[in-house]
């Protein structure tokens, strides 16, 4: 196999994009459950957002559809990509306040989802909380945040492209 991604099959390639999330969301795990880093409730809105974009890249690389059916994969795959990216911009943006702009400290996820309403939980979480602006993991400068942001957009971009690019041609064959 070649080392350029784009020059692999479609299946192969959302078989990457699948096997990337689920080392993204293994290090989550990992991260909360031995190095004691607990999730605020915006970081679990990312993960399933991560494991969205996962679904489709897995159901894109078992399926192995056409050109039009590579596209709904794709849109599938930008749709958790798109809402995961926002959700991490926020999140991102709450971690650069200043410390006296921070929101004070809210209740966890789960008595949210016992409590309210999922609308007025949803509202809750994205207004973000103390705890949410608290950068306790950084990696080249980036905080988690920051990182699955990146991840967000550069694995957005790779579906689109895998899913609107052209088949490479075989060897010695002319267009």
């Amino acid at each position: 196999m070649k080392l350029n991604f784009f020059a692999w099959s479609f299946r192969v390639q959302y078989l990457l994009g699948a096997v990337c999330v689920a080392a993204l969301l293994g290090y989550a795990f990992f991260a909360q459950f031995q190095l004691g880093k607990d999730p605020c409730p915006l970081c679990i809105l990312q993960r399933v957002a991560f494991f969205v974009m996962g679904v489709f890249f897995l159901l894109g690389a078992l399926h192995g559809p056409r050109a039009g059916g590579r596209k709904v994969y794709a849109l599938l795959v930008g749709v958790g990509g798109i809402v995961g990216a926002l959700i991490a911009g926020r999140h991102v943006w709450l971690t650069h306040l200043p410390a006296d702009q921070v929101p004070a400290c809210g209740p966890g996820l789960n008595f949210m989802l016992d409590t309210f309403p999922l609308s007025k939980t949803l509202q809750l979480v994205l207004t973000g909380s103390g705890e949410c602006a608290k950068v306790d993991w950084s990696f080249l400068g980036l905080s988690m945040p920051a990182w699955c942001l990146v991840w967000f957009i550069g694995l957005t971009v790779f579906a689109l492209v895998a899913a609107w690019r052209r088949p490479p041609r075989p060897y010695g064959t002319l267009r």
